[in-house]
């Protein structure tokens, strides 16, 4: 299946079509960089229960919880297990994070519930970069393309 939208509002339509009726999702990203792209996603899915795990490091599993001004993640550790959905973000894909993919595909196994989907989400085609298409069950990616230009 292909849908193509455009901008942030486009990739969060996308992403939302793709949890469906889920309700309970996980992003699993890089600490820092993939964070906001979760919280971005998450507040597309306000009603979803909704965890983001650095890297693989469980013991640092915290929920978004809504506040004010957006969605921010919980200062308590929270329990990701038993996710509908498991996001693996293209951040945990970069060599810097040294994330084997082996280790990765265990440890989704362990929170993800047995009728569980996971979807990939990066951008530049990260995923296919780093050679995880075949190596991840994903059973959907959406992929962006960012575009930067300094006008003035």
């Amino acid at each position: 299946m292909s849908n193509n939208m455009s901008g942030f509002h486009g990739l969060i339509n996308i992403f939302a079509k793709e949890v469906g009726d889920a309700s309970k999702i996980t992003f699993i990203g890089s600490p820092g960089m993939c964070t906001p792209f979760a919280e971005l996603m998450a507040c597309g899915v306000q009603d979803k229960e909704a965890h983001f795990i650095p890297l693989l490091n469980i013991d640092d599993a915290h929920q978004f919880e809504p506040k004010s001004y957006g969605l921010a993640l919980g200062e308590e550790v929270s329990d990701p297990h038993d996710s509908d959905i498991v996001v693996i973000l293209g951040g945990v894909s970069m060599p810097e994070f040294n994330v084997d993919v082996n280790e990765l595909n265990d440890f989704v196994g362990q929170i993800l519930n047995d009728d569980g989907k996971i979807i990939g989400v990066c951008f530049m085609d990260m995923f296919t970069e780093a050679g995880w298409l075949d190596k991840v069950d994903f059973d959907c990616v959406i992929d962006g393309t960012l575009i930067s230009m300094v006008k003035r």
